[in-house]
């Protein structure tokens, strides 16, 4: 099959946030001018995120749907997984700190990836559930320019996987899901490609350092 379209994950497919969690507490805490912190206390909370963060009860909450439940929702579990105990104010703090354009970063592989693709002349698009926008920190990446549309959950009031921001992405590329390649890291979101006709090439969790995979992609189209 010839593809003429590559849709991409965001998060942890392209960008990813600087450093590791327990760093962004450290961060937001000295940005609110505190002593510094405990750094068993730290891993301890981040680890509590992490344990809550992913369970269906926490995506039941709809967090990528609106940008104001994208903020209650994130606010109110770093409150529950301790960070208010580390310092006072810490939970939003965090929050800001990670839908900053600054906190995030593409992986090595990224821009090589797209630029490749936009020379063999393939649209590229971005599906991501999201209650933030990405596009400052898709444009302080460099990515913006290799990227012919985006679409984010908390703008359509709806998540992977359901077929329809697929298949916005692809009216926005103008292209027929057949002839479209989805890449993303999650078999549960991600892989709702498939009911929207496309193929879909899922990535392993990317690895603590150094290039993402996607060359992958390139022997793929």
């Amino acid at each position: 099959m010839k593809f003429e379209a590559v849709l991409f994950d965001a998060g942890d497919t392209l960008i990813r946030l600087c450093g590791n969690g327990e760093s962004l507490l450290h961060r937001a805490a000295a940005a609110l001018g505190c002593d510094p912190l405990d750094p068993a206390e730290v891993a301890g909370v981040w680890q509590r995120v992490l344990d809550r963060s992913g369970t269906a009860e926490e995506l039941a909450k709809g967090r990528d749907l609106s940008t104001a439940k994208h903020r209650e929702v994130w606010i109110s579990l770093y409150e529950a997984a301790g960070c208010e105990g580390l310092a006072p104010g810490l939970s939003t703090g965090l929050y800001e700190l990670t839908v900053d354009a600054a906190s995030w970063e593409a992986f090595p592989d990224t821009v090589p990836t797209l630029a490749a693709l936009r020379e063999r002349g393939l649209r590229v698009g971005i599906v991501s559930d999201t209650g933030f926008d990405l596009r400052p920190a898709l444009d302080r990446l460099g990515l913006s320019r290799y990227v012919d549309a985006v679409v984010m959950s908390y703008e359509y009031g709806v998540c992977k996987p359901a077929t329809k921001v697929f298949l916005a992405a692809c009216d926005k590329l103008r292209v027929d899901p057949e002839r479209t390649l989805m890449v993303g890291d999650n078999p549960l979101t991600d892989s709702g490609g498939v009911a929207a006709g496309m193929c879909v090439f899922l990535l392993p969790r990317p690895a603590r350092t150094g290039p993402r995979g996607l060359e992958h992609v390139l022997a793929l189209v």
